[in-house]
């Protein structure tokens, strides 16, 4: 029962809000949809204790059926819930921060007029992101996977009549059907290899899928989309696109380009994005599908390239970056490439374990900068900032606990540390201490990213915070701190940000890693990174401590000491400055590419085809030509009477001539 409550009360909260906020007002849908949060939050961190922490058999899975979905031919799918260690992580992460989200809306959106339709909408998110995580098959997740999307596309552009709103929803949404189109591939492939897409099957199956040692992979040959391919080669094309359903959800390099367009949403909207729910689902699914992923080295090869280069392209992106909340869209995409290089090396527990912490202080930085556009009535450009830690000091300290988590400051060796510390470090020694053919490559990635990290990081604060005030007179008399319904969630997030580290690194990946996860992450018995990460060399381990010292003191340096440093870089590499600062061009190659091919597609297609053929063969011209002939018709009502005895004398004469005709012949 405890279960389906915490999957059902969100959908419950998104019917009272959506079908009756306008007859209970906006204040009720808020208190309901809020209220029923905070149960299921409650009762998450319930399972999380019984589940997760409890002692438990190596492959114990609760599973509690709903109903019978689809029983037809090969497929037989149950609406079902599977229940282990990742989904109650997931149950933590989701419905903590989806609690808080809603919370803090409440004081964010109070002079929105349409506050019940938005708490609609965020508790339709968390409900599509609970039946994602819950899914007990891929048909299911494939429905809380589309669920998140449209929910996103809704919330993204919550304020429709803004135009630059609308595109970024339709780009998220465009984008994601790119990612998308893999995935159902993916699943296809998936019941191709396995013939079913139930994850009980398919794991069980997946066991015993490779041939035995020594034997020929190609001894079986199978069809997979008209391809020819033996085992090895059908497994990694299978996990290659659900990788690629991956990289949509998760804004992995090329597929990117929506999410920090995302952030035209508000800032509640970035927070349960960008932190817990819709980014991470690409994690999840490669997670979840640990099995799969274990038995193609070569998909898991890419996956740690693509990881590398997110990681490294978006924190080159974030260096120059002048919006708040872009700097942290940035931010968050480049975390997202630490997990998936996480994921690639086999270094499943890294990966969940950094979706973990990232997940408090990714969304305590979006809902400080939220405090922080609240209190400057609006502006989200840091040149116009400055100076603010003195007017609002609860945001500025909660948002340098959330600033300390990001860059990750620790000490090595010790469990001192914040929890971006715990969890990023172990990723960059698993990098380097991986067979992967990437590894080397990847750990320098991962480092110069670190540096970048504690970079932008430093400056967003120093920006902001520190020195002179840039904002207007006006704006600066009215700058106040935001009020307690808003900060008790950045209370609770500090305290993550500070402890989820250091509280959970042995059980995610550390000496209680297997009692932990009892089998809910796959790894072959020749991976064992878990141990090899330990033996790294001494300079490794510090390696992610200098990047991020010397970060900081660079962004001390260029923002506080020379503040006109900035701009004299800017002007003297003008060229590399406007690179970075236009996303490396992607959108602009995108327009090209696809934007206006299609456009101009569309527009060959009308003149060419509609207009040319349409509308002079088609129904247009069809009913053209009943026009013109109406027309003549009409000619003939002339209303004269003589004219209508001579109409009637013709068709008589005619009619005779005819039967005459006919019967001499």
């Amino acid at each position: 029962m405890i279960y389906k409550a915490i999957v059902f009360l969100p959908l419950i909260g998104f019917l009272i809000a959506g079908l009756f906020g306008r007859s209970i007002g906006a204040k009720a849908s808020e208190y309901v949809t809020t209220g029923l949060m905070i149960v299921v939050a409650i009762l998450s961190w319930i399972v999380f204790f019984t589940v997760a922490l409890a002692h438990g058999e190596p492959g114990e899975v609760i599973k509690v059926t709903v109903l019978r979905w689809i029983q037809s031919g090969g497929i037989d799918v149950e609406w079902a819930f599977r229940i282990d260690t990742l989904t109650a992580v997931m149950f933590v992460v989701v419905n903590t921060v989806s609690t808080l989200v809603h919370l803090y809306s409440i004081g964010y959106m109070h002079h929105d007029p349409h506050r019940p339709r938005f708490f609609a909408y965020l508790s339709l998110f968390t409900f599509a992101m609970l039946m994602l995580v819950t899914s007990d098959n891929l048909l299911q997740m494939f429905f809380g996977w589309e669920g998140v999307g449209l929910a996103s596309y809704l919330l993204i552009g919550f304020w429709f009549k803004k135009p630059s709103a609308s595109a970024a929803a339709m780009k998220a949404f465009i984008v994601n059907r790119v990612g998308d189109f893999g995935f159902i591939l993916g699943i296809g492939g998936v019941f191709v290899l396995f013939g079913s897409i139930n994850f009980e099957t398919i794991f069980a199956a997946a066991a015993t899928y490779l041939p035995a040692e020594g034997a020929a992979s190609s001894e079986t040959v199978i069809n997979l989309f008209g391809m020819q391919l033996d085992k090895v080669n059908a497994m990694t094309g299978v996990c290659l696109l659900l990788f690629m359903g991956a990289m949509g959800k998760s804004a992995q390099f090329l597929l990117h380009t929506w999410l920090p367009d995302a952030m035209e949403g508000p800032t509640p909207v970035s927070a349960l994005i960008h932190a817990a729910t819709m980014v991470t689902a690409g994690v999840f699914l490669v997670a979840r599908m640990s099995p799969l992923f274990e038995l193609s080295h070569d998909a898991l090869t890419v996956v740690t390239l693509i990881g590398a280069i997110t990681a490294f392209f978006a924190a080159t992106v974030g260096l120059v970056q002048n919006d708040i909340k872009r700097v942290i869209a940035y931010s968050t995409c480049s975390q997202l490439g630490y997990m998936f290089v996480a994921l690639g090396v086999g270094a499943y527990g890294a990966a969940v374990f950094h979706l973990f912490t990232h997940a408090f202080f990714k969304a305590l930085l979006f809902l400080c900068a939220g405090s922080v556009i609240h209190a400057v009535d609006g502006e989200q450009d840091m040149r116009y900032m400055g100076g603010l830690r003195k007017h609002i000091p609860i945001t500025f300290w909660t948002m340098t606990v959330g600033t300390l988590a990001l860059t990750g400051v620790g000490i090595p060796g010790t469990m001192i540390g914040f929890a971006g510390f715990f969890s990023k470090d172990v990723i960059i020694e698993s990098a380097y201490a991986s067979h992967s053919v990437l590894s080397g490559v990847a750990f320098t990635l991962l480092v110069i990213a670190a540096l970048f990290t504690s970079f932008y990081s430093w400056r967003l604060a120093f920006m902001t915070f520190f020195g002179k005030p840039r904002a207007s007179a006006d704006v600066m008399h009215h700058v106040h701190e935001s009020p307690m319904v808003m900060l008790i969630p950045l209370f609770i997030l500090t305290v993550g940000a500070i402890f989820a580290g250091v509280a959970f690194e042995g059980y995610f990946f550390g000496h209680e890693y297997a009692e932990f996860w009892k089998g809910a992450l796959f790894t072959l018995p020749e991976n064992e990174i878990l141990e090899e990460f330990h033996h790294v060399p001494l300079w490794v381990k510090w390696s992610p401590f200098f990047a991020m010292a010397l970060g900081f003191v660079t962004a001390w340096y260029m923002y506080i000491k020379s503040p006109e440093t900035p701009k004299r870089l800017a002007e003297t590499h003008r060229g590399l400055y406007q690179f970075l600062l236009n996303k490396w061009y992607f959108d602009e190659l995108y327009d090209f590419l696809f934007v206006r091919s299609a456009k101009a597609l569309g527009r060959f297609l009308w003149k060419k085809g509609d207009v040319a053929v349409i509308d002079h063969y088609g129904p247009n011209g069809i009913a053209a030509r009943v026009v013109d002939v109406t027309n003549r018709m009409v000619r003939l009502q002339s209303g004269y009477l003589y004219h209508y005895a001579f109409a009637m004398l013709i068709g008589i004469a005619a009619l005779v001539t005819w039967m005459m005709l006919g019967s001499a012949l």
